[in-house]
């Protein structure tokens, strides 16, 4: 999908939302709209035509002098504005010179502080009724990922897959958990990686039982698991995925978390296809661990979105009752935390068909002993 399609489908869902244009001021919205990649920027988008002296139906970018090159090489099918004060203010007193009458913004992503800047950038009688709180519109449409975008994740997927594989070789008893992580992220960038995804969790022995323990000075035992859960950026886009590997011999108790774990993703992968009820994918896997008599250590959702951003709706949790649609990624990461002894957590990221999904994340994920 082009950039310009993408902003035709926002002004859309801007105009069935009774508004005659939008303020985007959520970096990765504005990346997929436009192409922009710079840390400074607020883009705004017309619904239609607007009825003013300098009418246009052009988006419009506003960023600040240190993005002049940048914002003209990236930003397609929109004027490039380059702000002599706040990025934010200006684009408030341009939609003001346009007569605009009614202007969205996302309520999710807007604070306090930044809803006041834009109101004082106004004419003061225009400042109670110019700009309307609405839902994240363009996230939403960021849910159902374009051929580019599937495309793009499969090979960030298919990196990380490789970096797992290859730490497998480094792993040894006494390491420091920071070393493997380290390990982890060297060899991602000299891969092409942009970067992490998120801050790299190796998380071994007691440790383990950590659903988000990043990696610390804390040494691989010689005998426990280790928990690794990392993503590469990769032209933008977000991969994750997560393995459990046990160092030396595991007890019958670990064997046995191990697997109701693997048995519960699976069971969660097995449900997830177009028009899925999100809840009923969390219960999917849940119930076998309830069966298991391990649910009580399941202590977060099964999954989540994956894009640009690395938590994106929908949330695969109980109860939600949103459908999942043809085109999301998603990530099913169910998990056992037995808290002071250890914890089990395999996470996949797969893309949602008609008739099922497509897992990306293909490294295996059969009892691995090191």
């Amino acid at each position: 999908m082009s950039f310009n399609l993408r902003k035709k489908r926002a002004a859309a869902a801007a105009r069935a939302a009774g508004v005659d244009a939008l303020l985007v001021a959520h970096l990765p919205d504005v990346r997929w709209l436009c192409g922009f990649t710079g840390s400074s920027a607020v883009l705004v988008l017309p619904s239609s035509s607007l009825k003013a002296s300098r009418p246009t139906a052009r988006a419009v970018l506003f960023t600040d002098g240190r993005y002049i090159a940048q914002a003209q090489a990236e930003a397609v099918g929109t004027r490039v504005v380059i702000a002599t004060k706040s990025p934010l203010a200006e684009a408030c007193e341009w939609i003001a010179s346009q007569r605009v009458r009614r202007c969205g913004f996302d309520a999710e992503q807007t604070t306090v502080a930044a809803l006041d800047a834009m109101r004082k950038a106004l004419p003061a009688k225009r400042r109670r009724s110019l700009f309307v709180a609405l839902g994240p519109l363009v996230a939403r449409l960021r849910q159902i990922k374009d051929a580019d975008e599937i495309a793009k994740m499969r090979a960030a997927a298919a990196l990380g897959c490789r970096l797992f594989e290859r730490i497998l070789a480094f792993m040894q008893p006494g390491m420091p958990e920071s070393a493997v992580a380290a390990q982890l992220e060297h060899t991602a960038r000299l891969a092409g990686a942009d970067g992490m995804s998120f801050d790299t969790i190796v998380a071994s022995g007691p440790r383990s039982a950590l659903p988000h323990g990043r990696a610390t000075s804390a040494r691989l035992p010689r005998r426990g698991f280790v928990t690794l859960d990392f993503g590469v950026l990769l032209d933008g886009y977000c991969s994750d995925m997560t393995r459990t590997v046990h160092m030396g011999r595991a007890t019958a108790q670990e064997r046995v978390a191990y697997d109701a774990v693997l048995d519960a993703q699976q069971a969660g992968i097995a449900a997830v296809r177009a028009g899925a009820i999100v809840g009923n994918v969390d219960e999917a896997a849940r119930s076998v661990l309830r069966r298991a008599g391990l649910d009580q250590w399941f202590t977060h959702s099964t999954g989540h979105g994956v894009g640009l951003e690395i938590h994106e709706d929908p949330r695969l949790a109980a109860k939600r009752m949103e459908r999942l649609e043809t085109g999301m990624i998603v990530t099913i990461e169910p998990g056992v935390y037995m808290p002071g002894s250890f914890g089990v957590r395999i996470e996949d990221t797969v893309l949602v068909t008609r008739t099922g999904c497509d897992i990306l994340t293909s490294s295996p994920k059969a009892w691995i002993e090191l």
